[in-house]
């Protein structure tokens, strides 16, 4: 996968994992961040499982690093 794809689904998923006014769980923003970075890959026509995987950890962790709280 290419540097810009992964940074792309990256940036995606975190945005995605970033519901507001619902609480979400790490497993809510997990399953978003998933959509989003499967949906980014098979437009750029690159791996939807590997997408998914970059968009679920993104998801999962965005609340960790402060983005979206």
């Amino acid at each position: 996968m290419s540097k810009t794809l992964v940074l792309l689904t990256a940036a995606a998923a975190l945005l995605a994992g970033c519901t507001q006014n619902i609480q979400p769980t790490e497993m809510d923003r997990a399953l978003i961040g998933a959509g989003a970075g499967a949906v980014i890959a098979d437009i750029s026509g690159k791996s939807v499982a590997k997408g998914a995987a970059i968009g679920a950890a993104g998801g999962a962790l965005c609340d960790d690093v402060r983005l979206c709280q």
